[in-house]
């Protein structure tokens, strides 16, 4: 009974770690000071760009995961000779003979992110299928080969040029890299089939070649920390990629979901990796996506906001519209909700790291350009209760969201309704109280507030002539300069 529920306990914390990120999950704090000190510092940022871009973004189609033989939603074709898996995936790779974004404007982009009070982009250097959007010379399936139409282009090496652009604004840099590469020999073996996203050889049985693979990873990271400037953040992606015990394997075996999955221990030596990357990049933040363990200085729930305050440093990735890579006719999410979601992430201690999906010609939607100006607009006027602030207990309350700065200054942001097109009357709090002498201010407007104490909360009295003509739209913020208590 006993070895029974220890194989439940193990086989629980796996799946937490490969498959979804709970509050509950187990953190392991960094100890080199120089991480500790940029984490610090990326806390303050908030509010990132994630791009998910390849040669995929001309089918319109998620990225990578229909070369993946699970019979999963993600995972099925659209595109191609669909009903031949070898046909399919020759004429997915022969995407790159098409692939030509003469429109990529890279410092449009970093631009418009810049406006829209973003402070760090992290793009999609390699995704699984192994497509390098960077000149790597230990693979001719990249952007910069001889076979990509593009590659003549004097921006054909996309990833330095946009760590370039969006440097130059200011932002920091971050490189997501994908473990797992569905496109190379020594991971997806061509001699054998490829049953689901893991290796497909016993790597037992093969040592010298996932030793070879472990090379060729080693180095491809070491290309991306030395040649393309400061780089801020590695964002490692594919988590099955990861070294397991036979205790560990043993109880995934056991679930009924896992029998016929070829999950095995894929050491790539993740200590190494980091320790050359951080000889490069010094302070470097690694995040090991789902792998529980040193190499995770932050968490990443993926297009969820967690309902809690997480006890630990975190970013929610989460989609602007459509998919994370370009999809046609794609809806997007309206700036009122764009906005409510960063209050509501960055109340619970987090980051947001929104997505846009650039299409096959190198361009973005309108309607991303606008998303972003809207948020930009709005963040000109709150951005004092978004950036360096740190979470306040209770976080939220009812329709209004909670934040601190250093100095003690709290901010109470009321979230509008859809209906709502001003603040309210009056706001009403009960889980703070401010201190006797409290100023209390709306951001963006001149003066000060009448406020009342009401128990161990209060009320703020919001003018008429406010309500007229409000400092912004969607979400109002009152800034409380001292407060005595809180629930």
């Amino acid at each position: 009974m006993l070895k029974r529920l220890i194989i439940l306990i193990v086989l629980a914390g796996l799946y937490t770690s490969l498959y979804s990120q709970e509050s509950s999950q187990q953190y392991y704090p960094e100890t080199d000071p120089l991480v500790l000190e940029k984490l610090e510092e990326w806390q303050d940022l908030k509010f990132g760009l994630l791009l998910h871009w390849g040669p995929y973004s001309q089918w319109g189609i998620v990225e990578s995961w229909s070369l993946c033989s699970e019979d999963v939603g993600w995972t099925r074709r659209t595109k191609g000779r669909q009903k031949n898996y070898g046909q399919y995936k020759l004429d997915y790779e022969n995407l790159k003979t098409t692939f030509n974004p003469k429109k990529f404007d890279p410092l449009k982009w970093a631009k418009a992110a810049r406006a829209a009070g973003m402070k760090y982009v992290v793009f999609t250097t390699k995704h699984h299928d192994g497509f390098c959007m960077f000149d790597s010379k230990y693979t001719d399936y990249k952007i910069t080969d001889k076979d990509c139409l593009f590659n003549t282009n004097p921006k054909s090496n996309v990833t330095k040029e946009i760590f370039d652009a969006f440097r130059k604004e200011g932002l920091w840099t971050g490189a997501y890299f994908s473990k797992p590469d569905w496109h190379s020999e020594y991971y997806w073996w061509p001699y054998f089939a490829t049953p689901d996203r893991n290796v497909n050889y016993d790597i037992k049985k093969y040592p010298n070649r996932w030793a070879k693979f472990i090379e060729f990873t080693h180095n491809q990271i070491d290309e991306l920390m030395s040649g393309y400037g400061k780089v801020d953040i590695l964002w490692l992606d594919g988590g099955w990629v990861q070294p397991y015990t036979e205790q560990e394997l043993r109880a995934y075996r056991t679930r009924e979901d896992f029998k016929q999955v070829n999950l095995q221990s894929q050491d790539i030596r993740m200590g190494e990796i980091v320790k050359k990357a951080r000889e490069k990049q010094p302070g470097l933040i690694v995040v090991d996506r789902a792998v529980a363990g040193p190499y995770q200085n932050y968490l990443t729930p993926e297009n969820r906001v967690p309902e809690k305050m997480l006890p630990y440093p975190w970013e929610s990735c989460i989609i602007m519209g459509g998919g994370w890579s370009y999809s046609f006719n794609p809806k997007f999410k309206s700036s009122r909700e764009l906005i409510h979601m960063l209050v509501d992430i960055v109340s619970k201690g987090g980051n947001l790291l929104l997505n846009i999906g650039p299409s096959p010609e190198g361009t973005w939607y309108d309607e991303a350009y606008v998303r972003l100006e809207e948020l930009g607009k709005w963040m000109t006027v709150n951005g004092e209760a978004i950036y360096n602030s740190r979470p306040i207990a209770p976080y939220k309350e009812g329709k209004v969201c909670l934040t601190k700065q250093k100095d003690g200054t709290v901010y109470a942001t009321y979230l509008g309704s859809d209906n709502e097109q001003s603040p309210p009357s009056k706001i009403w709090l009960s889980s703070i109280a401010p201190a006797k002498e409290t100023e209390i201010s709306m951001l963006g407007v001149d003066g000060t507030l009448e406020w009342e104490q009401v128990g161990n909360g209060f009320f703020v009295e919001v003018p008429n002539s406010v309500q007229k003509n409000p400092p912004c739209s969607y979400a109002w913020t009152i800034k409380i300069s001292g407060i005595t208590g809180h629930k």
